[in-house]
């Protein structure tokens, strides 16, 4: 095809945006963006029982959250019922289709015999032929496709090659049920040739959906848009992706703390490559990406991967910029609310002032923010299992004299409080460690946290003493 390239991402709402849809959405969005084209989304809500406003919300959110824009405004594909009867009368018009009044019964039969003599269970095209004044009385006819009988239907596809389907197997199917709705399988056609689309970019489990579509294409005369099935995600183990592996909506990932732009990256990354490259801006996969370089086979999800790819742009984020980030977190997240009725400008800047520290250890921003809570803590503070088994005796008698050093500290720097913390433990002939893991544990609570002495000087000297007499003996 020549001329603008035109994708589409077309998700039903029937649940949130999950990770294979959000995969497809970004395939489709790099290729309209490196070709110069557009991206039109298009709602596929024709199963009205199982589709939500609140799931198309979801799925709208997920999208501008991962950063990937839309060209026009969304298009229902249910709002287009009545186009979708017009294409199916034009094709009985023409002759290309058929009224079908096959019953129910002679449908679950006409099955049954194919089961038993071993044949797949496809429409035998009984009606096919037959004049319409045969119809039996009280029966609300379907309308099907004359689909050709011999031969091959073509799909050509970028990603999976020259793929041939026997026409045998793809038998007469429905376009429009008796109660006068489009099928799927006609909707999806009729929709992405008004809309222009030329490259439809999906997942491969559509690719026998391709050949019968094919054949509508066809039928009405219309231009078939250049096809590229896509591999499935599997879980890091070969199986089919599933909740245990990571198949969740991004709403998901964004309340586990992954950044958008290395969620981008990972996907991306999900059965498409450029050489070894792992990390990419996305000015780099808009320049790189091409449909043709995804690859047949099916992407692993693997979480440690994400992780580390997560942690990678935590470490390269402006630290403003993540406190911001943090905060639109926090009401997606449990105890989040808490924790932001906390976040007045006094522990804002404290927070801003540990972030280089808080970002180094953090793979993921639940991570960090798990990491700042003893900026967010009030004295006395509860201890977890393993800072109390620290704070024994000898070492609350540490921390008395500890406390009693830093009082005489001026200014209250980092070098200041660790010149201090070393001096202690040097007059008490102990190990650093000795001094630093019970201070450590008094201020945060915990075993573990960013550099003792960063976490001095953040909380500042009247806090940072207290919470060490607190624990003190």
């Amino acid at each position: 095809m020549t001329g603008e390239v035109v994708t589409r991402f077309a998700p039903s709402p029937t649940g949130f945006l999950h990770i294979g849809g959000a995969r497809t959405a970004l395939f489709n969005w790099l290729y309209a963006k490196h070709t110069g084209g557009k991206m039109l989304l298009r709602v596929e809500d024709t199963d009205r029982e199982r589709s939500s406003q609140e799931a198309v919300d979801a799925i709208l959110e997920g999208l501008r959250w991962l950063g990937l824009d839309w060209d026009g405004d969304p298009v229902s594909q249910y709002e287009r019922a009545d186009r979708h009867r017009e294409v199916a009368l034009q094709l009985l018009e023409a002759g290309s289709a058929y009224r079908c009044y096959a019953s129910p019964d002679e449908l679950t039969a006409m099955r049954e015999q194919a089961r038993a003599e071993g044949r797949p269970p496809r429409y035998d095209g009984r009606w096919r032929d037959r004049d319409p004044s045969e119809a039996p009385e009280g029966v609300k006819p379907v309308i099907r496709i004359k689909a050709p009988r011999e031969g091959d239907t073509l799909v050509k596809d970028h990603v999976q090659g020259d793929v041939r389907f026997p026409n045998k197997d793809l038998d007469d199917f429905i376009i429009l049920r008796s109660d006068g709705s489009p099928t799927y399988m006609h909707a999806v056609v009729v929709d992405d040739h008004d809309m222009g689309v030329t490259h439809i970019i999906r997942g491969d489990d559509h690719l026998t959906n391709a050949a019968r579509q094919t054949i509508i294409y066809q039928a009405m005369g219309w231009d078939v848009p250049d096809m590229a099935h896509i591999p499935l995600i599997h879980g890091a183990d070969g199986a089919k992706l599933s909740k245990r592996h990571g198949a969740l909506g991004v709403e998901a990932y964004r309340a586990m703390g992954y950044l958008p732009e290395a969620l981008r990256n990972y996907l991306a990354r999900l059965g498409w490559s450029h050489g070894d490259d792992e990390i990419m801006s996305t000015e780099d996969m808009i320049s790189w990406f091409d449909i043709a370089d995804v690859n047949k086979g099916a992407a692993r999800f693997d979480f440690a991967k994400l992780e580390a790819l997560n942690g990678h742009y935590i470490r390269g984020a402006d630290d403003a910029d993540l406190l911001r980030r943090i905060e639109a977190l926090l009401p997606h997240i449990p105890n989040g609310a808490a924790l932001a009725a906390k976040l007045d400008d006094t522990v804002r800047e404290k927070l801003l002032q540990s972030m280089p520290g808080l970002k180094e250890r953090a793979k993921t921003l639940t991570e960090l923010i798990d990491s700042a809570g003893y900026l967010f803590s009030e004295r006395p503070l509860s201890l977890d299992e393993k800072a109390s088994a620290i704070l024994t005796d000898e070492a609350r008698a540490v921390l008395s004299k500890t406390a009693d050093r830093l009082e005489t500290v001026d200014p209250w720097t980092v070098e200041t409080v660790e010149s201090a913390v070393r001096g202690v433990a040097e007059d008490e002939g102990l190990k650093l460690g000795k001094v630093a893991q019970p201070v450590r544990a008094a201020l945060t609570g915990r075993s573990t946290s960013p550099g003792v002495f960063d976490v001095l000087a953040v909380l500042g000297r009247d806090e940072a003493i207290g919470r060490l007499r607190d624990c003190g003996g």
